[in-house]
Protein backbone atom coordinates (compact mmCIF):
# COMPACT_ATOMS: atom_id res chain seq x y z
CA UNK A 1 0.00 0.00 0.00
CA UNK A 2 1.15 3.29 -0.62
CA UNK A 3 1.06 6.29 2.02
CA UNK A 4 1.45 9.25 1.91
CA UNK A 5 5.31 9.44 2.63
CA UNK A 6 5.93 7.57 -0.49
CA UNK A 7 4.18 9.51 -2.55
CA UNK A 8 6.03 13.00 -1.32
CA UNK A 9 9.38 11.04 -1.28
CA UNK A 10 8.63 9.83 -5.07
CA UNK A 11 7.38 13.64 -5.56
CA UNK A 12 11.09 14.80 -4.95
CA UNK A 13 12.87 11.78 -6.10
CA UNK A 14 11.79 12.84 -9.74
CA UNK A 15 12.68 16.21 -8.42
CA UNK A 16 16.08 14.88 -8.65
CA UNK A 17 16.15 13.12 -11.29
CA UNK A 18 14.33 15.72 -13.83
CA UNK A 19 16.84 18.04 -13.26
CA UNK A 20 19.96 15.60 -12.93
CA UNK A 21 18.46 14.52 -16.87
CA UNK A 22 18.13 18.08 -17.88
CA UNK A 23 21.98 18.67 -17.00
CA UNK A 24 22.64 15.44 -18.98
CA UNK A 25 21.09 16.95 -21.85
CA UNK A 26 22.51 20.17 -21.64
CA UNK A 27 26.23 18.62 -21.23
CA UNK A 28 25.87 18.00 -25.09
CA UNK A 29 25.20 21.41 -25.96
CA UNK A 30 27.95 23.85 -27.17
CA UNK A 31 29.09 26.52 -24.20
CA UNK A 32 27.67 28.96 -26.24
CA UNK A 33 24.12 27.44 -26.22
CA UNK A 34 24.30 27.49 -22.26
CA UNK A 35 24.50 31.31 -22.38
CA UNK A 36 21.32 31.72 -24.76
CA UNK A 37 18.05 32.95 -23.29
CA UNK A 38 14.97 33.42 -24.59
CA UNK A 39 12.00 36.24 -23.07
CA UNK A 40 9.82 35.26 -20.82
CA UNK A 41 12.32 33.21 -18.82
CA UNK A 42 14.69 34.13 -15.87
CA UNK A 43 17.76 33.82 -18.01
CA UNK A 44 20.47 31.94 -19.94
CA UNK A 45 20.26 28.56 -19.42
CA UNK A 46 23.41 28.67 -17.51
CA UNK A 47 21.82 31.20 -15.02
CA UNK A 48 18.38 29.53 -15.01
CA UNK A 49 19.91 26.28 -13.71
CA UNK A 50 22.19 27.41 -10.89
CA UNK A 51 19.81 29.56 -9.88
CA UNK A 52 17.50 25.99 -9.68
CA UNK A 53 19.65 24.40 -7.79
CA UNK A 54 20.81 27.84 -5.19
CA UNK A 55 17.44 27.85 -4.24
CA UNK A 56 17.47 24.04 -3.50
CA UNK A 57 20.11 24.84 -1.12
CA UNK A 58 18.04 27.80 0.83
CA UNK A 59 15.02 25.99 0.61
CA UNK A 60 16.90 23.15 2.51
CA UNK A 61 18.98 25.42 4.70
CA UNK A 62 15.19 27.71 5.90
CA UNK A 63 14.23 24.80 7.50
CA UNK A 64 17.15 25.21 10.08
CA UNK A 65 17.99 29.31 9.96
CA UNK A 66 14.70 31.06 9.46
CA UNK A 67 16.51 34.02 8.84
CA UNK A 68 18.39 33.00 5.84
CA UNK A 69 18.88 35.74 3.64
CA UNK A 70 18.37 35.36 -0.24
CA UNK A 71 20.70 34.50 -1.96
CA UNK A 72 22.86 35.40 -4.66
CA UNK A 73 21.35 36.15 -7.89
CA UNK A 74 22.33 35.92 -11.90
CA UNK A 75 25.65 33.28 -11.59
CA UNK A 76 26.83 30.70 -12.90
CA UNK A 77 28.44 27.39 -11.95
CA UNK A 78 29.96 24.50 -14.40
CA UNK A 79 27.28 21.33 -14.99
CA UNK A 80 29.40 18.88 -13.34
CA UNK A 81 29.45 21.11 -10.02
CA UNK A 82 26.16 21.40 -10.64
CA UNK A 83 25.21 17.97 -10.87
CA UNK A 84 27.27 16.93 -7.73
CA UNK A 85 25.05 19.43 -5.73
CA UNK A 86 21.97 17.75 -7.06
CA UNK A 87 23.19 14.90 -5.60
CA UNK A 88 24.20 16.26 -2.59
CA UNK A 89 21.05 18.06 -2.05
CA UNK A 90 18.63 14.51 -2.78
CA UNK A 91 20.13 13.18 0.35
CA UNK A 92 19.21 16.48 2.08
CA UNK A 93 15.83 16.30 1.13
CA UNK A 94 15.66 12.53 1.76
CA UNK A 95 16.81 13.43 5.67
CA UNK A 96 14.32 16.05 5.94
CA UNK A 97 11.45 13.50 4.71
CA UNK A 98 12.59 11.65 7.49
CA UNK A 99 12.11 14.21 9.90
CA UNK A 100 8.99 14.83 8.52
CA UNK A 101 8.21 11.77 9.21
CA UNK A 102 9.42 11.85 12.19
CA UNK A 103 7.39 14.77 13.49
CA UNK A 104 10.41 16.56 14.16
CA UNK A 105 10.72 18.67 10.87
CA UNK A 106 9.36 22.26 12.73
CA UNK A 107 10.55 25.55 10.60
CA UNK A 108 9.01 28.90 10.69
CA UNK A 109 9.89 31.73 8.28
CA UNK A 110 10.69 35.38 9.72
CA UNK A 111 8.89 38.18 7.44
CA UNK A 112 11.16 40.09 5.51
CA UNK A 113 11.02 41.71 2.05
CA UNK A 114 10.78 38.32 0.02
CA UNK A 115 8.96 36.26 2.90
CA UNK A 116 6.11 36.99 4.97
CA UNK A 117 6.56 35.54 8.61
CA UNK A 118 5.43 32.00 8.36
CA UNK A 119 4.85 29.62 11.26
CA UNK A 120 4.83 26.15 10.54
CA UNK A 121 6.49 26.52 7.07
CA UNK A 122 6.95 23.31 6.36
CA UNK A 123 4.47 22.67 3.64
CA UNK A 124 5.40 25.79 2.05
CA UNK A 125 9.17 25.11 1.66
CA UNK A 126 8.28 21.78 0.55
CA UNK A 127 5.56 22.71 -1.98
CA UNK A 128 7.99 25.91 -3.43
CA UNK A 129 10.86 23.42 -3.88
CA UNK A 130 9.15 20.66 -6.27
CA UNK A 131 7.37 24.13 -7.82
CA UNK A 132 10.17 26.06 -8.52
CA UNK A 133 12.13 23.07 -9.78
CA UNK A 134 9.18 22.59 -12.39
CA UNK A 135 8.78 26.15 -13.29
CA UNK A 136 12.80 26.90 -14.46
CA UNK A 137 12.98 23.06 -15.32
CA UNK A 138 10.61 24.26 -18.18
CA UNK A 139 11.89 27.62 -18.99
CA UNK A 140 15.23 25.53 -20.11
CA UNK A 141 12.93 23.32 -22.16
CA UNK A 142 11.54 26.66 -24.00
CA UNK A 143 14.78 28.26 -24.57
CA UNK A 144 15.98 24.72 -26.08
CA UNK A 145 13.26 24.72 -27.89
CA UNK A 146 13.13 27.97 -29.30
CA UNK A 147 16.71 26.91 -30.19
CA UNK A 148 15.78 23.90 -32.35
CA UNK A 149 17.28 21.63 -30.10
CA UNK A 150 15.90 18.43 -28.33
CA UNK A 151 13.56 19.29 -25.29
CA UNK A 152 14.49 16.19 -22.57
CA UNK A 153 11.19 15.08 -21.54
CA UNK A 154 10.97 15.09 -17.75
CA UNK A 155 7.14 14.72 -16.68
CA UNK A 156 6.03 12.19 -14.39
CA UNK A 157 5.17 9.57 -16.78
CA UNK A 158 8.75 9.66 -18.00
CA UNK A 159 9.93 9.31 -14.55
CA UNK A 160 8.06 6.49 -13.87
CA UNK A 161 8.94 5.03 -17.03
CA UNK A 162 12.42 5.37 -16.30
CA UNK A 163 12.95 4.12 -12.42
CA UNK A 164 9.89 2.52 -11.47
CA UNK A 165 9.62 0.52 -15.19
CA UNK A 166 9.45 -3.28 -14.44
CA UNK A 167 11.11 -6.35 -15.95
Amino acid sequence: MTSASDVLRAAFDRHTWATLELIGALEALDPSELETSVAGTYGPISQTLTHLIDADDRYLARFDDPLLPSGPGHRTEPLDRLRDRVVGNAQRWSGKLDRLDAGTLQTQIIGKNDYPDTPHAEGMLLIQALHHGDDHRAQIGSTLGALGLDVPDLDGWSYWAAVHASG
